[in-house]
């Protein structure tokens, strides 16, 4: 059940050249999928195909928000079993690995955040690691349960984070049976890339640029452009500084699209508990970092 213990960036392996990295077969699917991408300018051009697109982005970013780091991850609401399904379905549609592996890993980051054993500290590792380079690499692929027995309970989820391409692989198939290769290429391949580096960008750039509201242990930035990008999660110092809140643009004027999805489904019922940052925290008192 338990995995063994994450390596430290340090290792052999994670001082590679970057261009081994690139050439390892393991990493071969990742970058098909860039390529892949590029079949928008040689397909037929539809407005549809570039709503499909978008739409997409966010749905497959909310299960990424929502999902994979508000819930699973942090657990800032409740919800019930069956919806929890729904969002690490969704999450897996973006095809960033397994609800179970995402959550454990970014549990790792919060304890070690910007320290030695950050698996992708900028400050650390450099701008390509800490982006995208430590995903490839052939050390972090096991889930690591003991960081989430919470969550590791549920056979359903086991399942999904087992065979967590099952859900990305069906939404392909289903774009290219409905509009063929114009949809496929414009829903599904670049889609998926934007949500692949919208996401990893609050991993590398929100720990190097931007402003810091709150002084904490590490390098977390607040930035405007990726909070619109990213639903709300470009206010990482925010959430950095008080992690267990649901809402992370702590002020009216922070955009958190994530948020509003989220006080939505509470509305109807589809989730509760929603966690609010307490007076305290928003006013910048909080001694320390929240565990």
């Amino acid at each position: 059940m338990h995995a063994p213990a994450i390596p430290t960036p340090t290792s052999r392996r994670a001082q590679e050249p970057v261009l081994r990295s690139i050439l390892k077969p393991s990493s071969w699917p990742f970058h098909f999928v860039h390529v892949a991408a590029l079949l928008v300018f040689f397909v037929p051009f539809s407005w549809s195909y570039v709503a499909v697109a978008a739409a997409l982005y966010f749905i497959r970013m909310f299960g990424i928000t929502g999902g994979y780091h508000r819930y699973f991850s942090h657990r800032t609401f409740r919800t019930s079993r069956a919806f929890q399904f729904v969002l690490a379905w969704l999450g897996c549609m973006s095809v960033q690995k397994g609800p179970l592996w995402w959550a454990a890993h970014h549990r790792h980051h919060h304890q070690y955040s910007d320290e030695e054993p950050d698996l992708h500290s900028p400050g650390l590792r450099g701008f390509y690691w800490s982006h995208v380079g430590w995903i490839l690499a052939p050390d972090y692929e096991e889930t690591q349960y003991k960081r989430i027995p919470d969550m590791a309970k549920y056979p359903e989820l086991m399942w999904l984070n087992r065979y967590h391409l099952v859900p990305g692989i069906t939404l392909a198939v289903v774009l290219f049976a409905i509009g063929g290769l114009p949809l496929l290429a414009w829903g599904f391949f670049l889609s998926t890339v934007a949500c692949w580096h919208c996401t990893f960008m609050i991993n590398s750039l929100t720990h190097m640029f931007g402003r810091r509201r709150y002084e904490t242990t590490d390098d977390s930035r607040n930035s405007l452009i990726l909070a619109l990008l990213t639903m709300g999660e470009g206010w990482h110092n925010n959430h950095h500084y008080w992690q267990s809140s649901t809402r992370q643009g702590f002020f009216w004027w922070e955009i958190d699209v994530t948020y509003y999805t989220l006080r939505a489904l509470q509305a109807v019922g589809v989730v509760w508990d929603i966690k609010e940052p307490p007076a305290h925290v928003v006013a910048g008192t909080k001694a320390r970092v929240a565990a």
